[in-house]
């Protein structure tokens, strides 16, 4: 009896653990291995004291945040060696390799409870990709980076390359498929140019999404002059503070590798536009708005930061604009012009659209010139905009400069692009996820099916007629308004064309009436009813 109740005990203990314990995710074995490359603060990074080993999360991070960000990732730039250098001598900025370089890249600051999808990063496609069947370590990978640093530093390539080699190792032999965001592009596109063998060895497609292969204009200028915010809304007042950021960026390699190419055709080319105030020869003041382009503006950058400066342990430390990396980064558009996909990779760009980007900065206005371009650190620009993500263009994000399998505008916001559903859905289609849907477009994203097909065929009185009926079935993930299904009407559309030639005997008519039913639970019923009618030959 004892025997048979322990019995009892046990199978209730398994049953109430199999209560307790999660489905296991499932996983697609077959699937090629992932790696995610995040852009610019999209990764992790920790300072680790030099002399005791012990670590803490510098970026991101909410408790002491701005404190911690000036005392451990303000940065000097060596020339000699093209690093970005702390300031601080008894630490160093590592990269959490957790998770195989996913921890890094998936919430910016897991501590956070409230506002958490603020610090969102690559979360919601790592969510999705495991429920496709993705597994991290096996599968799925990521790739964090001290985005402080140029985008070709040879210490950044070489991790790189060691990241493609791990990734294809564990996942048993199998080519890569890279996805990159925003500045991740360009790294990518760097080590492309400089390694095209490696990256042809381990690569077998690579997706950029919203990278600035032609800069971000509006959006550097403003980061050079004034900073940056890291989030919008009120969650930025729990974060880094624009000045302490500015400081960062000054000294940032990667952030001057930003700025718009100057070699590249502009639609319209960006300006930095000042309104000042003039002295004419007769002594009496004139306000004009002066613009400069690209390299114009350096000389604004040159005089507006010439005093810039930090206390730092009570030191001054000079931080003007720094053309020691503005020549590096010139190099690195050189380097990155030159980049070229191999024959056997596939590469595919997504960028953003609908939202309005900065593109030429104005400071000063009629009624309030600029009087001392020191000051512009201290006032709020004003934007000339174009179509894009909010920070890079669609024009710029666009000229990849490579051989493209297909280029696709998604509406979303720069960031935020990596967790928009439509995006999911173009790369669950060119990663090959499941069963291939041979009708989806990428670029409207919707499934046409078609669900009906007549044609016939026939004579009479000398006419040669043909009458075809076709139906389809539209998908898409739009949802229905919510008017009333049964009070729309379909829409009706009727088209007629006519052929004429020399004779009587060449002459051709035809008719077509299209039917467009209102959207109902995600479809769209379309019917088209046709007929053509030509002399019998």
């Amino acid at each position: 009896m004892a025997v048979l109740l322990e019995e009892i005990v046990q199978s209730v203990e398994l049953w109430l653990k199999f209560l307790r314990d999660k489905p296991q995710p499932y996983v697609d074995p077959d699937l090629d291995p992932v790696l995610l490359v995040p852009g610019v603060a999209g990764s992790i990074l920790k300072s680790v004291d030099k002399a005791n080993g012990k670590d803490e999360r510098i970026w991101v991070r909410i408790l002491g945040a701005d404190h911690e960000f000036r005392t451990k990732l303000w940065s000097k730039f060596d020339p000699s060696t093209g690093r970005t250098v702390s300031l601080d001598p008894n630490s160093s900025v590592v990269v959490p390799e957790d998770r195989y370089g996913l921890y890094a890249i998936d919430v910016l600051d897991p501590d956070l409870i409230i506002g958490r999808d603020c610090v969102y990063y690559f979360h919601d496609m790592i969510v999705q990709m495991i429920k496709w069947g993705f597994q991290e370590g096996k599968t799925l990978f990521g790739f964090g980076y001290d985005f402080r640093q140029s985008n070709r530093l040879q210490g950044t390539m070489e991790q790189f390359a060691a990241k493609l080699e791990a990734v294809y190792n564990a996942s048993g032999g199998k080519k890569i498929n890279i996805i990159s965001h925003s500045m991740g592009g360009l790294l990518v596109k760097c080590f492309l140019s400089l390694h095209s063998d490696i990256f042809e060895k381990y690569v077998q497609k690579w997706i950029a999404i919203a990278a600035p292969f032609q800069g971000a204009p509006g959006y550097i200028t403003s980061a050079f002059l004034n900073g940056m915010s890291f989030v919008e809304g009120w969650e930025q007042n729990f974060f880094i503070s624009k000045w302490s950021m500015h400081q960062l960026l000054i000294e940032c390699p990667s952030i001057y590798e930003l700025m718009a190419c100057r070699n590249f055709h502009w639609e319209h080319i960006p300006l930095l536009e000042i309104w000042r105030e003039k002295k004419a020869a007769d002594g009496n003041s004139h306000i004009i708005l002066e613009s400069y382009q690209l390299e114009e503006s350096v000389e604004i950058y040159k005089e507006a930061l010439y005093s810039n400066t930090v206390n730092y342990n009570g030191e001054m430390i000079p931080l003007p604009f720094n053309l020691e990396i503005l020549k590096m980064a010139n190099e690195t558009c050189k380097i990155l012009s030159r980049a070229k996909i191999p024959s056997q990779v596939k590469f595919y760009n997504i960028y953003g659209t609908n939202l309005e980007t900065p593109h030429s900065v104005c400071y000063g206005s009629d009624d309030a010139p600029v009087t001392d371009l020191q000051e512009l650190r201290n006032i709020q620009p004003k934007y000339v905009y174009v179509d894009g993500d909010g920070t890079v263009p669609a024009e710029s994000a666009k000229a990849d400069g490579l051989n493209a399998e297909a280029r696709v505008g998604v509406p979303g916001e720069h960031r935020g692009i990596v967790c928009e559903h439509h995006v999911f859905r173009i790369l669950k289609h060119w990663l090959k996820v499941g069963d291939p849907d041979p009708f989806y477009n990428p670029i409207n994203d919707y499934v046409i099916l078609p669900t009906a097909y007549e044609m016939e065929r026939y004579k009479e009185k000398g006419l040669q007629v043909t009458s075809l009926k076709e139906e389809w079935e539209i998908i898409s993930e739009e949802q229905d308004d919510g008017d009333n299904m049964a009070d729309r009407k379909p829409l009706v559309s009727s088209i007629s064309v006519s052929q004429s030639g020399g004779d009587q005997s060449s002459r051709a008519e035809a008719h077509a009436t299209v039917i467009v039913h209102p959207q109902n639970e995600g479809k769209q019923h379309v019917e088209l009813n046709a007929m053509s009618v030509s002399v019998d030959a």
